[in-house]
C-alpha cells in the first residue's frame, strides 16, 4: 500500500495557496488552478505546507488521500514552473505547424490534419519534426500530447508517425521473399 500521503506538499515560493470549502486554490506566475477536495481527504496550510488527511480509516479514504495529495503536488508544480510533453515526428514528408491558433499538421493523409490548440495550452514548433506542448495543468498537457499523437501513431514496421520524444518503439521485420 502506497503511503505517499503523509507526507506534506512543500509550496515553492511566489505561489499563493488558499483552501475554503473544500476547494484549493493556488496561483502562481504562471496562472492558477484550483481543485475540489472530496469529503473522504482534508487539507491543512501550515507552515508553508500543504498536509492531507484521510478523514476516515476505510479503503476508498486511503485511496482518495494519495491520489489528492499527488494532484495538489501536481497544481503547485504547474503553477509554479509548468509541464512540457515533446513529440518527434518521424516520416518522409511527414511535419508540422502552428498557424494562428491551430496545429497544421502533414502526416501522409490526403488532407492536411488541423488540431485547434485549447486553451491554457501552449503549443510550439521549433523545428517542422518536432512539437513542444506546455501548460499549467499536466493531466490537460498530457491530454492534447495523447490526442495529437493519436492523429498518426508509430507503425511497427518503418517506424512513421507521432512519438513522444525518447520513446521506444517495437519494431517488426518485414515480409521474406
Amino acid at each position: 500500500m502506497s503511503r505517499v500521503g503523509k507526507y506534506p506538499v512543500a509550496v515553492p515560493a511566489g505561489v499563493d495557496v488558499q483552501i475554503a470549502d473544500a476547494q484549493l486554490t493556488a496561483k502562481g506566475k504562471l496562472g492558477h488552478l484550483s481543485l475540489a477536495i472530496p469529503d473522504d481527504v482534508e487539507a491543512k496550510l501550515e507552515g508553508g505546507k500543504v498536509w492531507v488527511k484521510a478523514r476516515a480509516e476505510g479503503k476508498r479514504a486511503r485511496m482518495m488521500w494519495g491520489s489528492y495529495r499527488s494532484l495538489i503536488n501536481n497544481m503547485l508544480n504547474g503553477v509554479s514552473k509548468g509541464f512540457t510533453v515533446n513529440l518527434e515526428i518521424q516520416g518522409v514528408g511527414y511535419r508540422a505547424a502552428v498557424v494562428g491558433k491551430n496545429l497544421q499538421l502533414q502526416l501522409g493523409y490526403s488532407h492536411d490534419v488541423i488540431y485547434p490548440i485549447p486553451e491554457g495550452i501552449a503549443i510550439k514548433c521549433e523545428k517542422p519534426t518536432a512539437i513542444s506542448i506546455s501548460g499549467t495543468d499536466r493531466q490537460r498537457v498530457g491530454q492534447v500530447a495523447a490526442e495529437i499523437r493519436a492523429k498518426r501513431g508509430p507503425e511497427p514496421y518503418k517506424g512513421k508517425g507521432i512519438r513522444y520524444e525518447g520513446e521506444h518503439v517495437l519494431r517488426k521485420e518485414g515480409k521474406k521473399k
